[in-house]
């Protein structure tokens, strides 16, 4: 009988390479956080990847090691094969002989944030299993059905099945996603918690830089920052930037719209500046540029279940927020603070745009925004998940 020693190692199956797009997801943060703690040996990041060599391991400088998993062509309409076992099977191998080599007297963890390489949870003898769920997976980003979506959307529903099946525990990043995963369970007991996202937020509530990208122009500024999607209600922002002359549009972050022409529309528009991708360690001096926070989503049930990383990082920064069709967020709203609006009316989201810029420099405002924020420091959230998932408990192999 052989007792396993207390050191953990963590593999976090993740959508992308760690530096995609210079974009930070929670599962970015969940695997710092593994990192930094003491009883952790080693975090393996392990995701798809379409320029993937026979080499796959490489050291990140934060000591995180990546596994990447070429794709199996590097066109988008293939991507279902990073959910079906026979394109990506044996592209495991050299993953499961690091683990036979070097994690045989610890622990070892395994954590979906995405339900691909669903078959590695029956590959290796894990300790745990962990699910933790972000997005509705199986509906489409742009709210369009198709064929294609259809057909991907059942290939994605039976991998997520089998991730849900195999996990001791689900962390759900809305009550949307947790309703949807206890509907799937069937009356099956297992544990499944709501933790929503969060914010560093030292890093925003304690940095007075600000971006030079106003290129002297003046004028209430209303930002979007993140990866901008299908997922946007571009339509909304321009009407209400066409009636709204005096106000700065502005929009930071990687184009990931697939060259969607009401992206495009919405460019050629005077008042509206879009700064490209930037370095994570810059967002903070972007955030201090915007006086008021926007998070124009479509309605879809994908943005149904969206809890968005950014809410709390605006609040940490004292902005002022308004959120179209995100119904995750509704229990978050209070005057002054956070907005949520239901439909995409660009009349209803200007009148409360105007609302939020007659008290966007209140101190008593910017304290209280700030007051709500640090409540949601990630490193609480994640010492939450952390200590749900038992990892002092010993087991005997």
């Amino acid at each position: 009988m052989k007792v396993k020693t207390d050191k953990v190692i963590h593999i976090v199956v993740a959508t992308g390479e760690w530096g995609q797009d210079q974009l930070r997801y929670r599962r970015h943060r969940l695997a710092e956080f593994l990192a930094k703690q003491n009883a952790t040996k080693q975090v393996i990041w392990v995701c798809p990847s379409e320029k993937a060599s026979s080499d796959s391991f490489t050291q990140l400088e934060n000591g995180i090691k990546q596994f990447a998993v070429k794709d199996f062509l590097k066109k988008k309409i293939f991507r279902f094969a990073r959910y079906q076992d026979i394109f990506y099977q044996k592209k495991l191998i050299p993953l499961l002989q690091w683990l036979n080599t070097n994690a045989q007297e610890n622990k070892v963890c395994l954590w979906y944030t995405f339900p691909g390489f669903p078959g590695l949870a029956s590959l290796y003898h894990w300790d745990q299993v962990i699910y933790d769920c972000s997005d509705l997976w199986t509906a489409p980003i742009s709210g369009k059905q198709s064929l294609l979506s259809q057909f991907r959307q059942k290939v994605i529903f039976e991998a997520e099945n089998r991730i849900i099946k195999a996990a001791n525990t689900v962390f759900c990043t809305s009550d949307y996603l947790y309703d949807n995963i206890i509907n799937r369970l069937k009356g099956k007991e297992k544990p499944v918690f709501t933790i929503e996202n969060g914010v560093e937020y030292d890093v925003f509530a304690l940095n007075h830089e600000k971006a030079d990208i106003l290129n002297g122009r003046d004028g209430t500024v209303l930002g979007f920052i993140g990866g901008i999607k299908p997922k946007l209600d571009f339509k909304l922002v321009k009407e209400t930037a066409e009636t709204n002359k005096d106000w700065i549009f502005l929009f930071v972050g990687p184009d990931g719209t697939n060259g969607d022409p009401d992206f495009k529309e919405l460019l050629q528009l005077d008042n509206v500046i879009w700064t490209g991708p930037v370095a994570p360690a810059d967002v903070p001096a972007y955030m201090n540029v915007i006086d008021i926070g926007i998070m124009p989503y479509k309605p879809s049930p994908y943005n149904n279940a969206v809890f968005p990383l950014k809410l709390f990082e605006f609040l940490a920064s004292g902005k002022p927020v308004v959120g179209v069709n995100l119904p995750s967020t509704r229990k978050v709203e209070k005057k002054h603070i956070y907005r949520h609006l239901e439909e995409s009316d660009p009349a209803h989201f200007s009148a409360v745009c105007k609302e939020l810029e007659r008290s966007h420099h209140d101190p008593i405002h910017m304290k209280d925004r700030k007051d709500m924020a640090r409540e949601k420091d990630w490193q609480k959230l994640l010492m939450e998940i952390y200590s749900k998932i038992k990892l002092n408990q010993k087991r005997i192999i």
